[in-house]
């Protein structure tokens, strides 16, 4: 059985579980990281030497980055369907995976650690107000990519849909001021609509 390690609230952790659940696999999850501890036990440094989450081991492989290990999943599990065989629809989508984690992912990180992780008092306002106005540049050019489009690959949801989809739930739900972005808003409405998206990615920010 597919074992996927990491704690449910990490948004890395969630991108592995929600392409678990598409692809219909039955893992099971073991808790680790913060809280939890684990990362730093001998036999976790033998699966991923850099001490962080997820990581999944699948028979004899383990895996870890979680934009690799969506791709993995999806291309093992759901080959034709999720991971469509057309490189160049993959293409489309699998700029904005590599986008999510070079340009969106800084700005959100001060964000979430500022309003989820840090108490009023202690939070640096004007570093998150800076990072909420480039959050809003950067989804604007999200949006202006899904005109006429379903899903980041085109008309069908795909694996590449994962990764930025996870960064939608907070960017649409923190309490911050956002910019009207009707396409946006309506990919995530779709994305919402996924059993496996609700159970594991619209969870408590903690």
């Amino acid at each position: 059985m597919l074992t996927i390690w990491g704690r449910a609230n990490s948004m890395n952790v969630q991108k592995v579980l929600w392409v678990a659940e598409e692809c219909g696999l039955q893992f099971q999850r073991i808790d680790a990281g913060r809280g939890f501890g684990e990362t730093e036990s001998p036999k976790y440094l033998a699966m991923n030497p850099n001490k962080l989450v997820p990581t999944v081991v699948d028979g004899d492989l383990s895996i870890w980055e979680s934009n690799t290990c969506v791709r993995y999943l999806a291309a093992t599990y759901a080959s034709g369907s999720l991971w469509p065989t057309d490189p160049k629809c993959r293409a489309l989508g699998e700029r904005w995976m590599d986008w999510q984690l070079s340009t969106v992912f800084p700005p959100m990180n001060v964000v979430y650690w500022g309003l989820v992780r840090t108490p009023p008092e202690k939070r640096d306002r004007a570093a998150i107000g800076a990072a909420v106005e480039q959050l809003g540049e950067l989804w604007a050019r999200v949006d202006q990519w899904l005109a006429g489009r379903l899903y980041l690959s085109g008309n069908n949801f795909t694996y590449t849909d994962i990764p930025l989809g996870c960064f939608c739930y907070r960017w649409s739900e923190l309490p911050l001021e956002r910019p009207d972005l009707p396409n946006v808003r309506s990919w995530y409405e779709r994305l919402r609509r996924r059993p496996a998206y609700m159970k594991h990615v619209v969870v408590p920010m903690s």
